[in-house]
């Protein structure tokens, strides 16, 4: 067993392990020579460092940080970690002489012992949280319940005027529990004519259907879990729905919220579907047809969930490096902080008794990078024109409510933002040949990056797991849906050991680790070489955003588009 030192000590031991290493002069380490381009071949490489990001990415995701759940004595030392390295580096409070911007959040945990019950043909079916079920609500209320609410299945809960699709109809849904399937129209039966076929768009997002439940007045919404539409197994759920979940105050979120909402497995609803006389796999097929029409499903749910309600504040973290020409303009870095925490009781997948989900990857790495991104900017001569902002959120796992926060309450006004470039969940598996860029083909950000890329040796390309809607998964989204264009960009699947083959690999392997206590810090299995060449790629981007005077928009057919034309038509 590894020995640790105490909280205190390890943080200021990093922190002057970081700060010795920065004050040597500049310098290629030793076997270094293929992590980045020489300065003289490459306009925008950077003194980033391997052993630097490491060792922020090891800090972060240590037991002491006790998983950086946010509301929980793990966020106190992430952003009290945070806030020294910032200062470290020189970036100035970003937040009105604050580091922090607060942000106000509800924290609601169900009972782990609520029952759901549904009944069919006069008997009644009771299941258990966790194995059959997630629920939750966003009501703020200590108890919630349902009595008797009837059943219907909605397709994929879609309500889409523009592609000509309405899985609700015209009906009344006051006080019915809706039931669907997670993903789009088209994405189950491979139907390219449907929606965007097996690129999930907006509308196969959870978070869309439980919106448009609710826009209905439904009193639940039930989604029911798959594998390949989800992009993830039901421990992900199960994990993600455990213990605390967090949102914004009702008076700080527009959107709509239902009473209550969650999944079910795939095995509890073929059985639903089979007491209805139904069969859960032609279901699907007739989800995707045009004309779809809603079916009751003969069912009635009830449950009584009942819930402890705190309101407690969590925190972005924002530096900022003022610019030398126009520091009311700016770009973006940012990357969220937030992991799952400790999950007492429960173990992971393995049985090794973990319940810190450390989050490493996900996303130790991406806050790690933009720190060692803002360190090539405070070293950079000539000093950027723009000012450079490096925002580390929270609760993005909680459905990306940090930088929702953000956007509603920004530090630097949109229209005065030229770009975001946002870093989640970096690659650990070494050099490639390509660039993913999920969303690939989205704004002129992608015209900036691709001639870095270039010099690299790589190419750009989309993301292959199209299905997986990662583009709507991360914190980029709020500042795209608000209008400004943002980058979300990293790693590359054609490996230069191993090609695609390893590439598809590592990306398995990951899927395993996943939101589970298993996403950890892997000195011994990661090739950081990779990540260092994609962190200069990206800090290349900004460079040359906030040394020059482009204002980078959306291409045309994007949905981003027009928000951002009548933002810098004001």
């Amino acid at each position: 067993m590894s020995r640790k030192l105490p909280m205190a000590v390890a943080v200021l031991a990093a922190a002057a392990a970081l700060t010795a290493c920065k004050q040597q002069p500049a310098e290629t380490p030793a076997g270094a020579e293929a992590t980045a381009p020489a300065a003289d071949a490459h306009a925008f490489s950077a003194d980033i460092s391997e052993g630097d990001f490491a060792e922020l990415v090891k800090t972060l995701a240590s037991d002491e940080f006790e998983g950086r759940a946010p509301g929980s004595p793990g966020e106190e030392k992430t952003v009290a970690y945070l806030e020294a390295q910032m200062k470290r580096i020189g970036l100035q409070p970003g937040n009105n002489g604050s580091y922090f911007q607060d942000v106000p959040m509800v924290e609601t945990t169900a009972a782990p012992d609520t029952v759901l019950k549904l009944e069919v043909g006069g008997k009644t079916r009771e299941l258990a949280f966790g194995s059959d079920y997630v629920i939750g609500t966003r009501t703020g209320q200590t108890e919630v319940k349902i009595d008797a609410s009837d059943m219907i299945f909605v397709g994929y809960g879609v309500d889409a005027p523009e592609r000509g699709w309405n899985d609700y109809g015209n009906q009344d849904w006051t006080g019915k529990t809706v039931v669907m399937f997670v993903n789009d129209p088209g994405f189950h039966v491979g139907d390219e004519d449907l929606f965007d076929g097996k690129r999930m768009t907006y509308y196969g997002r959870w978070t869309y259907k439980y919106e448009e439940a609710a826009r209905k007045g439904a009193a639940a919404a039930l989604i029911i879990h798959d594998t390949p539409g989800a992009s993830y197994g039901w421990e992900v759920v199960k994990n993600s729905w455990s213990g605390p979940q967090y949102d914004l105050p009702a008076k700080d979120d527009p959107e709509p919220r239902l009473p209550v909402q969650g999944w079910i497995t795939a095995e509890v609803a073929k059985q639903l579907f089979a007491d209805a006389g139904l069969d859960l796999e032609a279901a699907y097929k007739s989800a995707n047809r045009r004309g779809f029409k809603p079916v009751p499903l003969k069912s009635r749910l009830s449950v009584d969930l009942k819930s402890s309600i705190s309101e407690k504040t969590s925190r972005n973290v924002i530096g900022v490096l003022p610019g030398s020409a126009r520091a009311d303009e700016a770009v973006v870095y940012m990357a969220h902080w937030d992991h799952l925490g400790k999950h007492e009781g429960e173990h992971s997948a393995d049985g090794s008794g973990d319940t810190i989900f450390n989050g490493a990857i996900d996303n130790a790495t991406g806050v790690a990078g933009i720190l060692e991104i803002a360190e090539a900017f405070a070293h950079q001569q000539p000093k950027p024109e723009r000012s450079v902002a490096f925002i580390a959120v929270t609760l993005e796992e909680s459905g990306l409510l940090g930088s929702k926060y953000y956007v509603a309450h920004p530090t630097f006004p949109l229209d005065k933002i030229a770009g975001v470039i946002n870093i989640d969940a970096m690659s650990v598996a070494g050099k490639a040949r390509d660039f993913i860029v999920t969303g690939y083909g989205s704004s002129e950000l992608e015209d900036i990056l691709k001639p870095i890329a270039a010099e690299q040796g790589r190419t750009l390309r989309g993301e292959a797991s199209v299905q997986s809607g990662f583009y709507f998964r991360s914190d980029h989204f709020n500042f795209a849906k608000a209008g400004v264009p943002a980058l979300y960009a990293d790693g590359g699947e054609d490996l230069l050991e191993g090609g695609t083959e390893a590439g598809k690999q590592a990306a398995n392997d990951y899927a395993k680790h996943y939101h589970g206590p298993s996403d950890q810090y892997y000195p011994e299995t990661w090739k950081l070489d990779g990540t260092v060449q994609d962190l200069q790629a990206l800090y290349g981007v900004g460079k040359q955003l906030a040394g020059g005077n482009q204002w980078p928009n959306w291409y045309e057919g994007s949905e981003f588009k027009a928000a951002r034309d009548r933002m810098m038509k004001k």
